[in-house]
């Protein structure tokens, strides 16, 4: 391109640099379109052709161009000359607007004159009026007397009608008069029409009295009501329709009915029945109570669903409305009743009806009232605190009466004990009484009562039993040892007292066994620490008063230990097989468990008792003649308790008369020289052993020297002993006297 032509080309492409953009794409797209048309020489033969085909393309392009351009220039002339023709026209009206003007300012002053008349033409507009309504406005208190009548003949669809007429006169009165400012003037006119307030009332009166026999009308004919309800409708609308328009709402509106409506209804719902002053608070009257409120409730529901429903508009949603205000009203209701002091039968009686029989099938789950009726989105009967404090109420009630009970079981029983005869036996002949299963029934009874409500209640009532068990085993326990003192000031009362011991522990073996029974859940039935505690501690007391018993008829033969005479050979230890003999008979009539135990006491008693005597420093033995006698003697003796407690079914291995053997060992040895080593081993196997008792039995042998006694002691204090675990103490229940001194002083004071 020449320079010229590239100047000429310049202001153009800064003007229409779109157009240069168009030709570089063509330019490129013609080479790409080449070069893919003519990529093989033999493809140029067909150039010619090409390029005659291409020229034809590029003219008739071209003649379509200048068509369009052409109509395009065509259509722009034609909207100029349109445009110079309305701006032709704009400007003849506009001309045409001014001469108007200054026409309608000349004649201004003869409009002034017009006024008057417009002011007298509204004047007798309003004259008019007043002479079209005079007729009405005079036969108004005609109109009342005979809107009075229709109402006292219970044609209350007419008498309504004449009223709105009256009402709708003395409204378009006030409010023409209010548009004027005319105010003293509504009084004459609310004066006059008087009338008006007095039939309102009167037709109030009678609507409401419907409304308040709905439930009734409903079933024998619900004219009255669905004429009733007309009316409130009526009067809704005419409420609506002023509160809309706001420009003047006339006196009385609005009357508000339908929302009266309501309220008459739902007192009617909430009558005397929800009372509480009318409500007997004993369990009796209540369950009465609370079952008539329960038909009554379903009844009228019914009612309300069936056909009251169909009585009234859609809206009124008067089964929704009847469901709450019942449901509301047994709230309030049931919280006036819990204010009374009420017994445990009330306090179960409202539990169980607030918590089950509300929502049961034989009342708001009534086949007849589902699916419209449906209280599970009003919230509970009883709030969940309400509940937890009615329950804790109803445990403190059965609590007492418990205690009552288990007093007075506690009084029977121990006045069978002065009987003059035994306890009852079972049929394996264990002795018993009617206390454990009393006691028991009476509070599994209770707790199966409260599962009944739900499980709090029920686990609530299951602490209370077992506290109170405990509390009872504790009075039994006390009542026991009063027992016991009265026992040993007469021996000879009760007659069986022995026997009713016995009867005791298996009653409390009883009870132990039974106690894990009361849980409510059969996979957790722990017996609590405190419980199992009191359940031991009475059975120790009940062991010891019977050890008691079994020490008082010990006591006068061991007080003959040792002696001479037994040393040569008295039917001491005979008489006391004897006694334990006829113990261990008694003690066969408890169960095994307990008859172990008795057994293993008795045994360590008897051991205790035999080492006491020998220890309370009556005998020394003067020559070792004597200690054989001694020792032969204690062979003697304890072989012949040990094959007594053996036969009666104590093991050897369970028996402590085995530190009598050892203790004979201490005395037969030969060489007191020894006695430090046999003292280490008799310590070793029963380390509550003390110097005291060490002291004693080295004097019960009469030889022992100053300084062996305190080679033996100096051992004992080189060489404390612990108690191990499991070791049952025999000689730390062993007291040794003080020795007497060799001399004492005189009285008085020393030189």
């Amino acid at each position: 391109m020449s320079a010229e032509d590239e100047r000429a080309a310049s202001p153009r492409d800064e003007e229409w640099p779109e157009a240069e953009k168009a030709e570089k794409l063509a330019r490129g797209a013609a080479l790409k379109w080449a070069s893919g048309v003519f990529y093989r020489p033999e493809k140029l033969e067909g150039l010619g052709h090409y390029r005659s085909r291409e020229t034809q393309r590029n003219s008739s392009i071209q003649s379509r161009l200048k068509s369009t351009v052409q109509s395009y220039l065509e259509g722009v002339s034609a909207g100029l000359e349109q445009l110079r023709s309305a701006a032709q026209e704009v400007q003849s009206v506009c001309q045409d607007l001014g001469a108007a003007r200054w026409a309608l300012l000349d004649s201004a002053d003869h409009f002034q004159g017009l006024q008057q008349m417009r002011a007298l033409v509204e004047k007798h507009v309003q004259l008019a009026s007043v002479v079209q309504v005079l007729p009405q406005i005079f036969s108004v208190q005609e109109v009342f007397s005979h809107t009075l009548q229709l109402l006292h003949g219970q044609r209350l669809l007419e008498a309504h009608a004449e009223l709105m007429m009256g009402e709708h006169l003395r409204d378009d009165i006030l409010s023409q008069l209010h548009l004027r400012g005319l105010s003293s003037a509504q009084t004459t006119v609310l004066s006059y029409f008087s009338g008006l307030q007095q039939l309102n009332e009167t037709l109030a009166k009678q609507l409401w009295d419907i409304v308040g026999s709905s439930l009734r009308l409903g079933r024998e004919g619900p004219v009255l009501f669905v004429t009733a309800v007309r009316i409130i409708e009526r009067e809704e609308k005419i409420d609506d329709t002023l509160l809309l328009e706001a420009t003047f709402l006339p006196p009385g509106r609005p009357k508000g009915w339908r929302q009266k409506f309501y309220h008459v209804l739902q007192d009617t719902i909430t009558g005397p029945r929800f009372c509480a002053a009318h409500v007997d608070a004993e369990g009796p009257g209540l369950a009465r109570h609370l079952a008539a409120l329960q038909k009554d409730i379903v009844s009228e529901l019914r009612v309300v669903k069936d056909l009251m429903v169909q009585c009234v508009p859609a809206h009124y949603n008067i089964l929704s409305v009847c469901t709450t205000t019942y449901h509301q009203a047994l709230t309030s209701h049931l919280q006036e009743i819990l204010r009374e002091d009420l017994d445990k039968q009330g306090l179960f009686l409202l539990l169980e009806w607030a918590l089950h029989v509300y929502h049961s099938p034989e009342m708001m789950g009534h086949p007849d009232l589902l699916p419209e009726v449906d209280v599970s989105a009003l919230g509970p009967l009883m709030s969940p605190e309400l509940v937890d404090q009615t329950e804790r109420r109803y445990v403190v009630k059965v609590k007492a009466s418990v205690l009552e009970w288990m007093q007075r079981t506690l009084e029977v029983e121990f006045k069978e004990w002065f009987r003059e005869e035994e306890p009852e036996t079972d049929h394996q002949g264990f002795f018993q009484s009617a206390l454990p299963v009393i006691v028991m029934q009476m509070l599994n009874e209770n707790i199966q009562v409260a599962s009944l409500i739900n499980d709090s209640l029920q686990q609530k009532v299951y602490n209370m039993a077992l506290e109170e068990l405990e509390a009872f085993l504790g009075r039994l326990r006390e009542a026991l040892v009063q027992c016991g003192k009265e026992h040993q000031q007469d021996r000879a009362v009760p007659k069986y007292y022995v026997s009713y011991l016995l009867a005791m522990l298996n009653n409390n073996l009883a009870l132990s066994n039974s106690v894990s029974s009361l849980h409510p859940n059969t996979a957790h039935r722990e017996v609590p620490a405190s419980l199992r505690a009191a359940l031991d501690r009475m059975q120790k007391k009940a062991c010891q008063l019977l050890l008691e018993e079994l020490l008082l008829d010990l006591q006068p033969l061991c007080l003959q230990l040792p002696s001479r005479k037994w040393l040569s050979g008295s039917q001491l230890v005979g008489s006391m097989c004897e006694v334990i003999d006829k113990y261990a008979k008694h003690f066969s009539r408890v169960r095994k468990p307990i008859f172990t135990l008795l057994l293993m006491e008795s045994e360590l008693l008897v051991a205790s008792q035999y080492l006491r005597a020998l220890m309370q420093r009556k005998m020394v033995c003067k020559s070792e003649e004597e200690r054989g006698q001694l020792c032969d003697r204690l062979l003697q003796d304890t072989t012949q308790l040990r094959e007594l407690f053996c036969g009666l079914g104590l093991d050897q291995s369970q028996q402590s008369l085995e530190a009598v053997f050892a203790l004979r060992e201490l005395i037969c040895l030969k060489d007191p020289a020894l006695l430090s080593l046999e003292v280490l081993g008799f310590i070793t196997k029963y380390p509550d052993a003390s110097d005291e008792h060490i002291s004693t039995l080295l004097d019960l042998r009469g030889d022992v020297s100053k300084e062996v006694r305190h080679v033996v002691l100096e051992m004992m204090a080189q060489h404390p002993q612990v108690l191990p675990e499991g070791y049952r103490p025999i000689f730390s229940t062993i007291l040794v006297p003080v020795p007497e001194l060799p001399f004492c002083l005189r009285k008085g004071k020393c030189a």
